[in-house]
């Protein structure tokens, strides 16, 4: 088998939350998600029927997803699990939901999780976050030197934000970013300006983000491809948020179709993977 690129959708970037309260039910959100081309979805996984909801259909169309839970125990784990070993799941996407002041308090989490999900038998990923044990580039860095072979999430946005990087990025910060991508074996997928957590991709004055991320997801890609199995997949979750990820005007509504954008992600990662070579 070669290597495969799947796309999945954000449940979480499908809310709206429009001043005028008009939401799409789930039914609907999940045959958007089916009919606009994804592969999949990412899915909270610490509430069971409404996973097991969401599974049934993705399973029943084909399609796959990722569990995402936000554990602040080693213990709050288990249970995610469970569900995992009962519905399935490509890997189990983890925010750690504490903040460790000091590297060494965090060891005896990260050994824990990892020891559970190892002895379940099932692929684990550290996403990088904001107000997580991830929210500092150099912070995370740090656990990679203590955890060289720790597998990543990698949304890139918060550490742009976080750091505030100037523009032009330095190649000194460029250099920290890799370091990064070098461990990542997932991606959500956002755009961020070192303001701006979310910037509407679909804007013509966006585009040097854009183009800053389109390489940084380009060189992890690259780095994925030689570092995984000839058999592995990858994913990228697109994860426009709703606000306040999502800048609106005094109206209250968004400034653009983020749903479109959604898509519009969707078809620049696969045709970035396409041209990458075999």
């Amino acid at each position: 088998m070669a290597q495969q690129f799947l796309v999945y959708q954000s449940l979480w970037a499908m809310e709206r939350r429009r001043p005028d309260g008009l939401e799409w039910t789930l039914d609907e959100k999940l045959a958007m998600i089916r009919d606009a081309g994804f592969d999949g979805a990412g899915v909270r996984f610490f509430d069971r029927q409404y996973a097991k909801t969401v599974t049934d259909f993705l399973r029943a169309h084909g399609m796959s997803w990722q569990a995402q839970c936000y554990p602040k125990t080693v213990d709050d784990l288990k249970p995610i699990i469970e569900h995992v070993q009962e519905m399935g799941a490509d890997h189990i996407n983890l925010q750690p939901d504490v903040r460790p002041h000091r590297l060494e308090e965090c060891i005896p989490y990260i050994e824990g999780w990892r020891r559970l999900a190892a002895d379940a038998g099932i692929t684990l990923q550290i996403e990088t976050h904001r107000d997580r044990m991830t929210t500092d580039l150099f912070f995370t860095l740090h656990l990679l030197d203590c955890f060289p072979d720790l597998r990543l999430t990698g949304d890139l946005s918060h550490y742009v934000v976080g750091r505030e990087f100037a523009w032009p990025i330095s190649e000194e910060n460029h250099a920290l970013m890799h370091r990064i991508l070098d461990n990542c074996w997932g991606f959500h997928g956002r755009v961020a300006s070192r303001e701006q957590i979310q910037v509407q991709i679909s804007f013509a004055h966006q585009k040097d983000w854009v183009d800053l991320f389109m390489g940084w997801w380009e060189y992890g890609f690259r780095q994925w491809k030689n570092k995984a199995g000839g058999d592995a997949t990858l994913t990228f979750l697109c994860e426009m948020g709703p606000r306040e990820y999502a800048m609106t005007g005094p109206d209250g509504y968004e400034l653009s179709d983020r749903w479109q954008e959604a898509i519009m992600m969707k078809d620049m990662v696969r045709a970035l993977w396409n041209r990458l070579p075999s």
